[in-house]
């Protein structure tokens, strides 16, 4: 199956006003943003590549493992955040010294960027990519365009 960028950015926006709700995965009822992450995969990719564990609103911080990083890495594309484009996902550290624990799926690109996420207290929204985010931004991925 064959995956564009735009099919991963009109299901990102199919979920927008959906409220945040920590672990949950379902467009209209609840979702964080690795939530929004698989549900977006499931729609554009199919079943998820792997079960995903329980997690804890810290992410593993106090251990200092980067868990959110490694299982982008295992089932996404990295690639240089400077060549980030429509579809792509990005992974934000949301403060220094931290492990990297937000995710969100850019949906605009060129001079004014744009990306849907869902965070908490707001649900999933679409935010320009500003200079605070931008700061934040430590890894950018592709979802896998040729799915065998």
């Amino acid at each position: 199956m064959s995956v564009s960028q735009q099919s991963i950015v009109a299901e990102a926006r199919r979920w927008l006003g959906t409220p945040y709700v920590h672990q949950a995965s379902v467009r209209g009822a609840g979702a964080d943003c690795l939530g929004l992450l698989r549900g977006v995969w499931r729609s554009v990719m199919g079943h998820e590549p792997e079960a995903v564990p329980v997690y804890s609103m810290d992410w593993s911080e106090p251990q200092g493992e980067e868990r959110m990083w490694a299982a982008a890495q295992r089932h996404l594309v990295e690639k240089n955040a400077a060549d980030m484009r429509v579809g792509d996902v990005l992974l934000f550290r949301m403060r220094d010294q931290s492990v990297a624990k937000h995710l969100g799926i850019v949906s605009a690109d060129g001079a004014v960027p744009r990306f849907i996420h869902a965070y908490s207290g707001h649900g999933v929204v679409e935010n320009t990519l500003s200079d605070p985010w931008r700061r934040r931004v430590v890894a950018c991925f592709e979802f896998p365009l040729e799915n065998g």
